[in-house]
């Protein structure tokens, strides 16, 4: 009788890689659509602010005004705080595509200073703007008696201070952005792109105009960037089928 074959070891082995192919192509298509949501949502972000047209810088008392009660924007601030997740991805990238090159340096301090400001942007949205949707059922009378407090927030007193640490968000994105540009890690139009839009992105509040030209700007470079990384997933999985190689289905 000829020996049996066991081809448990080739199966598991076969299942291993299939799970390994799965979580490479999760992970692209991933961090493709964070290059393609995170801009757009910055344009929708920033469209949406009242007196788009009528730029002039606001002061606390300004801005608390143009929060309450519009719920558009209120919600605009929502995305943007759930889009700095979004952002880290796209730091953590640009790290990995810099890592072999001259400017893997400036790769992984531009990161640092990113992540860093990603997590100030969050914050700011969740204590300057977010709270501010509690407050729109409380009537005219309420709402003067409690706007000691609401400017002492909005100055940035105290702990908030701290959320002037979104400054390092432009500062990271812009140093990633001449190590791109350097290296030649990224296409030149799409690093001048870069560049430009998150030297803008910071401009202050009341002049959003600039803000979403810096958006657009970044929505032009990006998205098709995102759409390659995806398409590229796509590329590999048509090439290995036709080597006879694994394929994801």
């Amino acid at each position: 009788m000829p020996p049996s074959i066991n081809f448990a070891p080739q199966r598991h082995d076969e299942n291993r890689m299939h799970a390994n192919n799965l979580l490479r192509s999760i992970k692209r298509i991933g961090t493709g659509l964070s290059f393609v949501i995170f801009p757009i949502v910055f344009v929708f972000a920033f469209s949406v602010h009242p007196g788009l047209l009528r730029p002039h810088l606001l002061g606390p008392s300004e801005l608390i005004l143009r929060a309450r009660g519009d719920g558009l924007l209120q919600f605009a601030h929502a995305l943007v705080m759930l889009d700095t997740a979004l952002l880290v991805v796209v730091a953590l990238h640009f790290m990995k595509l810099l890592n072999h090159s001259s400017g893997a340096w400036a790769g992984f301090l531009g990161t640092a200073l990113a992540v860093l400001g990603s997590l100030a942007l969050a914050a700011d949205k969740g204590a300057l703007c977010l709270t501010m949707s509690a407050l729109n059922e409380l009537s005219d009378t309420e709402f003067t008696n409690m706007m000691p407090g609401l400017l002492a927030i909005f100055s940035k007193r105290g702990w908030l201070v701290l959320l002037w640490g979104i400054l390092l968000l432009p500062i990271g994105f812009g140093i990633q952005a001449i190590a791109l540009l350097k290296s030649k890690s990224l296409t030149r139009w799409q690093s001048l792109l870069f560049l430009i839009g998150v030297l803008l992105i910071g401009t202050p509040d009341g002049v959003e105009i600039v803000n979403l030209t810096a958006s657009i700007l970044l929505t032009i470079a990006f998205v098709p960037y995102g759409i390659q990384i995806i398409r590229s997933e796509y590329q590999e999985v048509v090439a290995n089928g036709a080597r006879g190689g694994p394929t994801h289905r």
